[in-house]
C-alpha cells in the first residue's frame, strides 16, 4: 500500500513539469512535423494533401545545403574557439582567490539587453565603428574596411554571447577537481603541460561536453546575430526559416527545414548523453573496483 501511494505522489508530484512539456514542446513540435507534409497554400499557409514535396524541394536545393553547411560551420569554428577561450579562464577563475568577482565579471553581460549587445557590435564593426576610427587615426587605413555583413563577424559576436555558457560548466568541474592530482602526475615525471592534458582534461571532460552542447545549438538556432551583422554572406539556418515563413510565406517549407534542424540538434544531444553515460558508467567501475580492492585488504 505504501509503495502504491508514493508511485502516485511521485506521479503527482511529476504531472505539472509533464503538462509543461506536453504544452509547450511536444504539441508545438508535432505541429511543425504535421505542417512539413502538408502543400503550401496559394496564398500562403499550408493545406492538404500530404506530400514529401517541401523535403523534396528543400533537399534538391543548392542555396539549402550552403546555408546548412554554413551553419554548421560556424556554429563548430564558434564552439571550438569558445572552448579555447573558456578552458585557460575557467581555470584561472577557479584557482584566482577573487573567484566570486571574476564569476560576477562574467555574468555582467547578461545584465544588458541581447540585442542591445549586437547593436554595440554593429557600432564596433561598422564602416564608422570603433575598429575603423581607430586604424584610421592611427594612419594604417585610408578607406574603412568592411567588417560587418561577413561569416566572421557572426563568429566574434556568437563568441561573445555565449562564451558565459562554455565556461560555467568548466568552471564547476575544475572547481570540483583534486588539483593534489596534478602534484602527484608531476612528482612522477609529467610536465605541467603534460598533467594538465592528461589528467586534468579527462577528469573535467562532463563540464567541457556540457559548454560544447550549450554553445553548439544555440549557435545552430542564430537568428538575431546572423540577422544583424551577418548579411547574405553571414545567413544561417534560423534566416532561411524566417525567409520561408514570412517572406515567401511557404509554411510546409519552413516547417520542413525546422524538423532538419531538429534532427541535427538532438543527434548533437545524444551524443552529449552518450558522452555523459560513459562517464558515470566509468566511475561507477571505479568506484566498485576501489571498493573490491578495499574489502579484500580489511580481510
Amino acid at each position: 500500500m505504501k509503495v502504491i501511494l508514493k508511485k502516485g505522489f511521485n506521479v503527482f508530484y511529476s504531472l505539472p513539469g509533464f503538462l509543461w512539456l506536453f504544452v509547450f514542446f511536444i504539441i508545438p513540435t508535432l505541429i511543425i512535423v504535421v505542417f512539413s507534409f502538408l502543400t503550401p497554400g496559394l496564398y500562403g499557409g499550408a493545406e492538404m494533401p500530404f506530400t514529401l514535396s517541401s523535403y523534396a524541394r528543400i533537399f534538391s536545393s543548392s542555396g539549402f545545403w550552403n546555408i546548412l553547411w554554413r551553419t554548421i560551420y560556424i556554429s563548430a569554428i564558434s564552439t571550438i574557439l569558445c572552448l579555447g577561450l573558456a578552458l585557460p579562464v575557467s581555470y584561472f577563475i577557479a584557482t584566482s582567490k577573487h573567484k566570486n568577482f571574476l564569476l560576477n565579471l562574467v555574468i555582467i553581460p547578461f545584465w544588458t539587453n541581447f540585442l542591445l549587445r549586437i547593436f554595440g557590435w554593429m557600432v564596433i564593426l561598422g564602416s564608422n565603428g570603433l575598429i575603423n576610427s581607430l586604424l584610421f587615426n592611427l594612419g594604417i587605413i585610408e578607406n574603412p574596411l568592411n567588417l560587418l555583413y561577413k561569416p566572421w563577424s557572426v563568429v566574434i559576436v556568437i563568441i561573445y554571447m555565449y562564451l558565459p555558457y562554455m565556461i560555467f560548466p568548466i568552471y564547476s568541474s575544475i572547481e570540483k577537481f583534486n588539483f593534489n592530482l596534478l602534484e602527484a602526475a608531476m612528482d612522477l615525471g609529467a610536465t605541467r603541460s603534460k598533467a594538465f592534458w592528461k589528467v586534468l582534461i579527462p577528469a573535467i571532460k562532463g563540464g567541457i561536453a556540457a559548454g560544447i552542447l550549450l554553445v553548439f545549438i544555440p549557435a545552430l538556432g542564430s537568428y538575431a546575430i546572423p540577422q544583424l551583422v551577418g548579411g547574405t554572406e553571414g545567413a544561417m539556418l534560423g534566416n532561411l526559416i524566417a525567409r520561408e515563413l514570412m517572406v515567401s510565406r511557404n509554411w510546409p517549407s519552413s516547417s520542413a527545414i525546422s524538423v532538419v534542424f531538429l534532427i541535427i540538434t538532438t543527434f548533437g544531444l545524444f551524443v552529449y548523453l552518450r558522452i555523459n553515460n560513459r562517464k558515470v558508467k566509468n566511475l561507477k567501475y571505479v568506484l566498485r573496483e576501489t571498493y573490491d580492492i578495499e574489502g579484500k585488504e580489511n580481510e
